[in-house]
């Protein structure tokens, strides 16, 4: 009964901040947008900018330090170094020398290779058709990397392929509904305290109520479960209802 009246509640404070203040979160509170911004001034080259956060983002999995801190090496060594050749020859000598992401190197340089012929096959124009249609980047993406459509780093990809699209083209397209919340240790840890069911199943549900596309629920609360102070900050500057926000992470 506990359970299911913290449901009932998660619910209702969902439907209260809805996806403008989800949109207000990714963009303004997730230091994982601030990276990209970052990459993307630095770079000043789209179609590079677009192909590498996809292909950081098929390798952020199993990381040594916080998922913000990644995304940060990430954007400051890239910035200062930009693929000459190939994106896994760049990941080569990048990964062995990363603090946030040491583990499992080859398996991640070698989901790289499967992935580059795909990302070399992309113009611009096509980035921006695959923005336009996230659901067809998933199936696509999943296809390439022969992967389920609800992997953990396949929908995330579709989220920081989000993220850059807005920072590139400069328009914001909201996820699709039918692409689930990445399965990430927060995100599951979070789920436990409501049910001890799917958390794919969980949210999707969850989402399908409350009106908000499970990508964007887990912009809402991923950012707020780091416990990170910068992250709390900016919520209290930029959020009008960080009161809210912080109120789902207590629940």
């Amino acid at each position: 009964m506990v359970r299911k009246l913290k449901v009932e509640f998660l619910k209702s404070i969902l439907k209260e901040l809805g996806i403008e203040c989800a949109r207000t979160i990714e963009e303004k509170v997730d230091l994982q947008f601030s990276a990209l911004e970052s990459l993307h001034k630095n770079l000043n080259d789209d179609e590079l900018f677009l192909k590498l956060v996809i292909a950081n983002s098929i390798v952020s999995y199993q990381l040594s330090g916080k998922g913000e801190n990644w995304w940060w090496e990430f954007s400051n060594y890239f910035s200062k170094k930009p693929p000459i050749e190939s994106i896994v020859k760049a990941y080569s000598e990048f990964l062995p020398r990363s603090k946030s992401n040491k583990r499992l190197i080859q398996l991640k340089l070698n989901r790289l290779k499967k992935l580059e012929p795909f990302l070399n096959s992309l113009a611009i124009e096509d980035l921006r058709k695959y923005y336009q249609n996230m659901l067809r980047f998933r199936d696509r993406l999943a296809k390439v990397m022969n992967a389920k459509e609800d992997a953990k780093t396949i929908v995330f990809a579709v989220k920081m392929f989000g993220y850059a699209s807005r920072i590139a083209f400069g328009d914001f397209i909201p996820y699709p509904m039918e692409i689930d919340i990445p399965k990430d240790f927060r995100i599951e840890n979070y789920t436990r305290r409501f049910t001890d069911r799917n958390s794919t199943t969980f949210w999707r549900e969850v989402s399908k109520e409350v009106g908000i596309p499970p990508l964007h629920i887990d912009s809402i609360l991923w950012p707020v479960l780091g416990r990170d102070t910068r992250v709390a900050e900016r919520l209290k500057e930029h959020c009008e209802k960080y009161e809210l926000v912080l109120e789902l992470v207590s629940l």
